[in-house]
C-alpha cells in the first residue's frame, strides 16, 4: 500500500500548490482517489509528476462537497473508465446527476467496505458532513481526512472500531490535537490551523505535508 499527496497549500520540486486537498492510494491491484483538490489542471500536472496514469483510477472518494475537494472531479472524469465515486449522501443531487453519466455512483450514509484493507467511516458531522477513509496495515490503522470538519474525536472513534490507530493524514482544520498524542505518524495537511501546536507536542510522530510527499505504508 502507497499513500502519495497530489495536492495541498504546499509542493515540492516539479509540483505545483494549490488551496485544497487530494491523496492518491495504491493498495494491491486498486488505484484509489481520494478528494481532487479545487484546480483540475493543477491535480493533473500533479498527477503526471508523480507518475500516475488518471486513466487508470478505479474509485474516487469524495470526502465532502466544499469546493476545495471536488473542484478537480470534473477532469479526472474525462480520463477515467466508469469507475466507481463515493460520495456522502448529503451531496447534492445536482452533483450526483453531472457525474453519474461518467461514473457510478455510490452514496455512503454508514460504514463500509470499499476495497480490500480500505474502509469510509460513513457520514459523520452535522452541519457539515464529511467521510474519512481508514486504511488497515499490519503496522495499523492510517486515518485519512479530508477537512475534519466533524472533529477529529468523532473521527477516530469511529476509525477505532477497525482496530488501533497508527497514524492520522489530511486536513485537521481547528480540531482539538490532543487526540492525537500518541499516534505514531501524523501528517497534518491543508486546512489544518494547529500545525505549530501539533509540530511542538508531537515531534517525534509529525511529519510535513506537502505535494509529492510518498509514504509507503
Amino acid at each position: 500500500m502507497k499513500l502519495q499527496i497530489l495536492y495541498d497549500n504546499d509542493a515540492k520540486n516539479n509540483f505545483k500548490a494549490g488551496w485544497g486537498f487530494s491523496c492518491f492510494i495504491a493498495v494491491n491491484e486498486k488505484k484509489i482517489l481520494f478528494d481532487t483538490g479545487w484546480n483540475g489542471f493543477v491535480l493533473l500536472n500533479n498527477m503526471e509528476a508523480a507518475g500516475i496514469n488518471p486513466e487508470k483510477i478505479d474509485i474516487i472518494v469524495i470526502s465532502h462537497q466544499h469546493w476545495d475537494h471536488i473542484g478537480g472531479l470534473n477532469h479526472v472524469l474525462e480520463y477515467t473508465r466508469n469507475p466507481d465515486v463515493y460520495f456522502p449522501e448529503s451531496v447534492s443531487e445536482n452533483l450526483k446527476n453531472e457525474v453519474k453519466n461518467q461514473a457510478n455512483i455510490v452514496e455512503v450514509s454508514q460504514a463500509r467496505k470499499v476495497c480490500d484493507n480500505i474502509y469510509t467511516t460513513g457520514e459523520l458531522g452535522e452541519k457539515i458532513k464529511e467521510q474519512s477513509l481508514i486504511l488497515c496495515s499490519k503496522k495499523g490503522n492510517i486515518v485519512l481526512t479530508g477537512c475534519a470538519h466533524p472533529g477529529l474525536e468523532a473521527i477516530i472513534k469511529k476509525s477505532r472500531q477497525f482496530g488501533e490507530i497508527y497514524g492520522v493524514v489530511g486536513g485537521f482544520h481547528d480540531s482539538n490535537v490532543n487526540i492525537l498524542k500518541g499516534t505514531p505518524l501524523i501528517i497534518p495537511c491543508h486546512c489544518t490551523q494547529k500545525k505549530g501546536e501539533i509540530k511542538t507536542k508531537m515531534s517525534e510522530s509529525y511529519k510535513n505535508c506537502e505535494v509529492g510527499y510518498e509514504y509507503d505504508i
